[in-house]
């Protein structure tokens, strides 16, 4: 509930923002980053009526009034650019006063504002600031009633640390709070306050352990059977003074040991401290962690009870589903789901766990079109994208991840964090997803200046269509390629995409895509100039690396894929080079070779060239590098590399190892476009209309998938029946399929389809 708003012009949107009676206020109880936690408070009468509170904060905050919590959504306010805007909440707290002497207090952390962000020897402390404070307002029948100021008062809490990667520790005997000390009111322009641009984080229902056992040590390790992200909710019973310490883990070392190396510097555990009165029930309020295993350390006297995990996300509802014959192909989609909540808070994270959780724009845009397939992403990704804009170079380049903390004050981090096609190019196509599934074009006006200063900044990195990367990290150009892409036997490794091949694939993808925009919002110019400089990188993508027999230079699994999904190879060469992709694929013996943005290009690639057998074989191969591999390791979450364990159960890399990172996953777009046949098109945009053609491969047995856009819920599924194929799709009202001539063999209906139900046949 917004009162007293006005808009706010941010680009071509607009926010909605409010005059503010109150002032930023900070504790002077607050002794800086990763001290103990403090908190504003004051008195104050109320005398009945509509009672709004609006409330913000620099770092994290959480409000009570006369003890009791406001609102249920966690890490408020959230995560964005804070010298750009810090959004505020509004609740109804009526409930919660009563006539007469009332409190309120505003709890704070050192969140994503001021706690250490990044890695190793460029970590980065007070990014925005180094004073945490509170701002509010209560509106009493749309009349101002109380607002911070200097009168109020400050002190300290039972939060005896806090950070994002620290975790939080918290002593239960400190729980009498005395606001002994005062508040400064700080400097702060109000225009940079906004109401939440997305959903807020909030809890999924909890999980309980499927097992637990003690370790050598004496310590309880709980397995609650599915990789998430959160915290613990603990009920202990026990004597004053006694500790419990929780760290955690994704996985298990191949003799079942816990195993949390791949954390690295992030501590990412909680302690609570009993008060020693009857049962006593916690959660942390200023930290999450991602984790499918807790280890519990007791000191003293003391009896855990119960624990549960708890999952947050700012993405809570499941907006699609895809199911088969296949068990793991099921649950490849289900670990995508919950990689895409555990990495989707605030921002679209890399992974949850370790001393990162940054917003790289890579995975974000090889994620973007299945990140809407499976969950209202709208908003979320929208607020992301303005981070990216905000945090975008003067000469034009993409940041690597967003909110940038290389670009803030006392950052160390060495070179420009920024320009890497493949991430950068996020600017260009996540907005191109955005405007497929829910058919807006104002988030294409707003982000299309950003796109141009993208495309003109990548074309300047050689000064015309082929694009040179510089191999250094930080210099102008860098690129980080296909990353992860495996090799095979390091005796004979397989072939890799080059940089400068891999970036100016992602050079021609995002200009044709950026003059498409342009024609849609009516750009002309802009669209005459981009779709002739997409002409002119074919060309010299052509000569460049094709060879005379239509060989493409390196050879390899991303190039084919990219080249031939975004219509980049010559007609001279194309069935020379279906016939080198057919063949390279082969030679691998059906194993994947492509890294990060490859990967999601593989087997729409594979499928659009009609090679259904070998885009099957890829699929459902059960080693490593696969997909389906990683399920049958019994992973609950997507992982950041294909070869995180080993078929002997060996841990890889610790230091650069995830195992829940979205990125892979996007391979659950190809199975709602290209598998279950459903695709949003350009032409009617937000499922206005779809493109029906589904692609049957006979090992899955049966297919069908759900999903909730705008008009409703669609439906699709297919079943072979000798050799006929039944499709069978339910389109809601205001949309509408369409099936092309020719594209499903003897179909018993072509063309536009209604809404309703159709059951169509087809030969295999």
């Amino acid at each position: 509930m917004n009162i007293d708003a006005k808009t706010r012009g941010f680009g071509r949107n607009s926010l909605r923002v409010r005059d503010w009676t109150g002032q930023m206020i900070a504790p002077l109880a607050d002794a800086g980053a990763g001290s103990q936690a403090s908190f504003v408070a004051t008195d104050f009468q109320y005398d009945g009526g509509n009672a709004v509170l609006h409330v913000s904060a620099q770092g994290l905050y959480r409000a009570f009034i006369n003890g009791r919590r406001v609102g249920n959504d966690v890490l408020t306010p959230g995560w964005t650019c804070y010298d750009d805007r810090i959004a505020y909440q509004s609740y109804d707290v009526a409930d919660l006063l009563r006539k007469g002497a009332n409190r309120i207090e505003i709890w704070l952390g050192d969140g994503w504002y001021r706690s250490t962000l990044m890695w190793r020897d460029i970590k980065i402390t007070n990014t925005w600031g180094d004073r945490i404070a509170a701002i509010a307002d209560l509106v009493v029948d749309g009349q101002p009633h109380l607002a911070t100021s200097g009168a109020w008062a400050s002190g300290l809490l039972p939060v005896t640390k806090t950070g994002i990667y620290w975790g939080e520790d918290f002593d239960a005997r400190l729980d009498t709070l005395d606001a002994t000390d005062g508040v400064e009111v700080l400097a702060f322009n109000t225009a940079l306050l906004v109401p939440s641009e997305t959903r807020p984080v909030t809890e999924l229902p909890p999980i309980a352990p499927v097992k637990s056992w003690q370790d050598s040590a004496g310590r309880r390790i709980y397995d609650f059977g599915q990789n998430a992200v959160g915290y613990q909710r603990i009920t202990v019973r026990g004597a004053e003074g006694a500790r419990l310490y929780i760290d955690h883990a994704e996985v298990l070392d191949k003799d079942g040991a816990f195993d949390n190396r791949n954390y690295r510097a992030a501590r990412a555990a909680f302690s609570y401290t009993l008060k020693g009165q009857g049962e006593e029930t916690w959660a942390p309020m200023f930290s999450f962690v991602g984790f499918r295993y807790a280890r519990v350390a007791i000191t003293g006297d003391a009896e855990l009870i119960d624990i549960v995990s708890v999952p947050v996300t700012s993405v809570p509802q499941i907006a699609g589903g895809f199911d088969c014959a296949v068990a793991p192909v099921n649950r490849l989609v289900e670990n995508t789901v919950w990689s895409q909540r555990g990495n989707f808070i605030e921002v679209p994270t890399d992974c949850p766990q370790r001393d990162e959780r940054l917003g790289w724009t890579g995975d974000a845009q090889v994620f973007a079109g299945t990140a809407c397939w499976l969950a209202d992403s709208e908003d979320f990704l929208r607020k992301y994208l303005r981070d990216v804009m905000h945090d975008q170079r003067p000469d034009g380049g993409i940041s690597h991840f967003s909110p940038d903390p290389t670009l803030r004050a006392h950052s160390a981090a060495p070179g420009d964090w920024a320009g890497s096609t493949g991430w950068g190019d996020v600017i260009v196509i996540m907005p191109w997803q955005l405007y497929l599934h829910y058919g807006r074009d104002d988030v294409l006006r707003e982000c299309f200046p950003a796109m141009v200063r993208w495309l003109d900044y990548l074309w300047s990195i050689s000064d015309g269509p082929i694009i040179r990367p510089h191999a250094v990290w930080g210099e102008k150009g860098f690129t980080f390629g296909d990353w992860l892409q495996p090799t095979g036997d390091s005796r004979k490794p397989r072939p890799t995409v080059s940089d400068d091949c891999a970036a100016t694939l992602y050079h021609a993808i995002s200009t044709d895509l950026a003059g498409k925009i342009a024609q849609i919002i009516g750009a002309q110019a802009e669209a005459d100039r981009l779709a002739a400089r997409a002409t002119e990188i074919r060309r010299a993508f052509s000569a460049e690396y094709f060879s005379a027999t239509g060989r493409l230079a390196h050879n390899d699994q991303t190039s084919y894929a990219l080249a031939f999904l975004y219509d980049l190879v010559p007609d001279q060469h194309f069935e020379a080079a279906k016939a080198y992709f057919r063949r390279v694929i082969e030679d691998a013996d059906y194993l994947i070779g492509t890294g990060f943005i490859g990967t999601p290009a593989l087997l729409p690639a594979l499928t659009k060239l009609g090679m259904t057998d070998l885009a099957e074989r890829v699929f459902l191969n059960r080693k490593v590098p696969g997909w389906l591999y990683q399920v049958e390791r019994g992973a609950t979450t997507i992982w950041e590399r294909w070869d995180a364990i080993g078929e002997d159960g060996t841990i890889y890399d610790p230091m650069m190892n995830s195992y829940n990172h979205y990125a892979y996953g996007a391979v659950c777009q190809w199975l709602f476009e290209d598998v279950a046949g459903v695709r949003p098109v350009p032409e009617a945009p937000g499922f206005d209309r779809v493109r029906l053609n589904p692609t049957i491969l006979p090992e899955l047995g049966q297919v069908s998938m759900w999903h909730d856009c705008r008009h409703g819920r669609i439906e699709a599924a297919w079943k072979m029946d000798g050799n006929r194929v039944i499709y069978t799709v339910t389109l809601p009202e205001g949309c509408e399929g369409e099936i092309v001539a020719g594209s499903l063999k003897n179909a018993s209906a072509e063309g536009r389809l209604p809404a309703g139900r159709h059951e169509i046949s087809f030969d295999l």
